[in-house]
Order: C-alpha cells, then sequence, then structure tokens
C-alpha cells in the first residue's frame, strides 16, 4: 500500500515539475515573442505612475494579452523602479520585453507632442507638433510668430502637458543678435543674457526644459561650437593663409553666408583661400552687409554704391585679408569647408541664378568670370 501511495506521489510530483517547465516555457515565449499590436502606439507613462498601472495601460490598449505578465518579467529583470516618465512609441507587435525596454531606458520621449522654436536667419517661428504612431511621421498642429502673431490656443495647452517635449532649433548662418532676441521672445526659457561674441554658437536642435535659464542654453551653444571648431584645426589642412582657429571661424562665416548649396562650401572656400594667398581682397557682400547692420537682422535690400564705397572694417572690397570678426554663426560643414577646401585655381564665383539653391559658376579668369556676370544680368533684366 504505502509502495502504491508513494509511486502515484512520485508520478504527481513528475507531472507538476514538467507542467511548472511548461509553464515557464510559454511564459518565456510570450514575454519574448512578438505582441499582438496591431498598429503602433503612443504610449504616456505619467510621472509618478508604477509598472502595474502602466502594464494595464497596455492591455487596455491591446499593446500586451497579459498585463500581469508583463509586470511579472519586468520585477523579474529588475526594472520595475526604472520606469521613466515620458511619451513613447510602441511599435507594431513589441515584444513586453521590448516594451519594458523602452519605458525603462530613459532618454527624450519618442513620440506626443513637441513644441519647436525655429530660430531662422530671415525669421522666427514656433510649430507644434504631434507624432501620428501609425506613419511615424509628425503633424503640424500650429505655426506662429512668436513676435508678431497671436498665439494659438493649441500652445497654451500643450505646454501644460508633462510629457510635450521642448526644442531650439538654431539654423545656420543666423547671428547671435539674433539669437539673443529670438530667446527673449520664448516664455518657457528665464534670466538675461549679454549677446555672446559672432560664430560661437553652433547652428543645432537644442533639447530645454521649461523654466531653463537662457545664459545655460547660450553656454551649451558655446561649448558645442567650441568643440566642433577645436575638432576641425586639429584636422587642417597644410599650408593655410590663415594662422589661429580664430581665422578660420571667420572664413567659415563667409563661407556660411556666401552659397546656400551644400556641395559648394570647399569650393568657395577654396576661391577665398586663393584669393588670401595671393594678396586678393576677398569682395564679398556680406561681409559689407554686416557691416551695415551689424549682425542686427538682414538688410531687406540690396548694397548700395555708396556702401560699397565707404571703407570699415567689414568691407572687403575696400580692406585687405579678412574682416576683425565673424558675421554670423557658421555650421560644422563650413567651419570643415575652412580648414579643408578645395584644391581649385578659382578666384572668382557669381550666383547661376536667381534661385540661391542653384548655386554658383566659378571662374579662374577675370574675362570668364566677366563672362558669367553678364550672363547673370541678362536673368535680372529677364525677370523684370
Amino acid at each position: 500500500m504505502w509502495r502504491h501511495i508513494a509511486s502515484n506521489a512520485l508520478t504527481f510530483l513528475v507531472v507538476a515539475v514538467f507542467l511548472a517547465g511548461g509553464a515557464l516555457i510559454w511564459a518565456q515565449n510570450q514575454y519574448s515573442g512578438p505582441g499582438p499590436l496591431a498598429e503602433a502606439i503612443c504610449l504616456e507613462v505619467p510621472r509618478g505612475t508604477n509598472i502595474a498601472r502602466v502594464s494595464r495601460d497596455l492591455g487596455e490598449q491591446g499593446a500586451v494579452s497579459h498585463p500581469v505578465l508583463l509586470r511579472l518579467g519586468a520585477d523579474y529583470a529588475d526594472k520595475t523602479d526604472q520606469l521613466k516618465a515620458g511619451s513613447y512609441l510602441v511599435p507594431e507587435g513589441a515584444s513586453m520585453r521590448e516594451i519594458v525596454d523602452i519605458v525603462t531606458r530613459g532618454g527624450a520621449s519618442t513620440c506626443g507632442t513637441e513644441v519647436i522654436y525655429r530660430i531662422g536667419v530671415a525669421n522666427a517661428s514656433v510649430v507644434v507638433r504631434e507624432l501620428d504612431p501609425a506613419t511615424g511621421r509628425y503633424e503640424e498642429r500650429a505655426s506662429f510668430d512668436p513676435a508678431g502673431e497671436e498665439t494659438p490656443e493649441v500652445y497654451a495647452e500643450v505646454k501644460q502637458q508633462a510629457d510635450t517635449r521642448f526644442r531650439v532649433a538654431l539654423a545656420e548662418g543666423v547671428t547671435s543678435w539674433q539669437v539673443v532676441q529670438e530667446l527673449g521672445q520664448l516664455d518657457v526659457l528665464t534670466g538675461e543674457v549679454e549677446v555672446p561674441a559672432e560664430g560661437t554658437l553652433a547652428p543645432d536642435s537644442y533639447e530645454i526644459s521649461p523654466g531653463a535659464e537662457r545664459a545655460e542654453l547660450i553656454g551649451r551653444m558655446q561649448a558645442a561650437q567650441q568643440a566642433i571648431l577645436a575638432e576641425a584645426w586639429a584636422n587642417r589642412a597644410d599650408d593655410l593663409p590663415i594662422d589661429t582657429p580664430e581665422e578660420a571661424m571667420i572664413l567659415a562665416s563667409i563661407i556660411e553666408k556666401e552659397t546656400a548649396v551644400p556641395e559648394e562650401r570647399q569650393r568657395v572656400a577654396s576661391v577665398f583661400v586663393n584669393r588670401l594667398e595671393q594678396g586678393v581682397r576677398l569682395q564679398t557682400d556680406p561681409t559689407v552687409i554686416y557691416g551695415v547692420t551689424d549682425g542686427k537682422g538682414v538688410l531687406g535690400r540690396g548694397l548700395r554704391r555708396s556702401e560699397l564705397d565707404r571703407e570699415t572694417p567689414y568691407n572687403t572690397y575696400r580692406i585687405d585679408g579678412l574682416p576683425p570678426t565673424p558675421i554670423a554663426n557658421p555650421g560644422r560643414a563650413s567651419i570643415e569647408a575652412a580648414v579643408n577646401p578645395a584644391d581649385t585655381d578659382e578666384l572668382y564665383f557669381v550666383a547661376r541664378s536667381l534661385d540661391p539653391a542653384d548655386g554658383h559658376v566659378f571662374a579662374e579668369t577675370l574675362a570668364e568670370h566677366n563672362e558669367n556676370v553678364a550672363a547673370y544680368r541678362r536673368l535680372e533684366r529677364a525677370s523684370q
């Protein structure tokens, strides 16, 4: 009898172990395998929430079949206490393991509402947009001038949302005065700041938080530009007619203002380098314009003959060599072009058409250049 009971107990134990092992394998497959989500979603993780609440939300949105299993898996991986607030894009078919990684690894929100403060050469704007999880594209909800237009209601709404992402996007070629002026219009930033030296701000996109200090943001821009310049200068070509990183920045700013075509930067740089080497004046309009405006906005008209004839530190038709300071904040590509120009014998260039995007026509001799200028003048007359 006891032998029979022991045999039954052993059989029951074997079955129980087998079932437990099968359940564990099933749970592992469910946790790591593709999930039931048919379309990507934007998952909001509120500040102060917990993994149990997040798992329930995921279950309600059809992202996981077994919310409890996600919570147990996160606990087993020691990630329960690593939950990060924000809005996260959960892709189609994401496994529970992938979802746990998404909501615990931190970093900027990957979906939801985004406010971009764009500081451009000619104007500034505030753009409110929201990611459509189904397409993975941002859809614009509002766009306005922070200085002149009425603030739309949607902007006031999204500013109050905890998961809204804020960025300042600085265009290549803006002046330091423009940057400070436009940052002063942003109601999410605080504090005052002096206009920094021209050329010391790196054009880029900067993540900000509401209430951040303007001076702190300017400091980040300056640190980024210093790093870019230091790297470019360390990798500069030999025998350049510029002696210091500061002179490289001046040249880079001129290149930045002279061409809107990325592929032309090194070629434009070669023209100015050739002129400096041969002692030929740079004769570039953007420096003259900077001398007229002092970098405070765009000129908005053509240069007058009296302005071209006036001798100022920035009139490269009247002075030899480089102007005393940069004339804008150049981007990385222009800085790198300034210290690694193309190898040409070209000394001249003029716009190819009335559209800046069409670039320039280059020439080695004055005769060739005069022909190119005449062709451009014909285009001007035809357009009028």
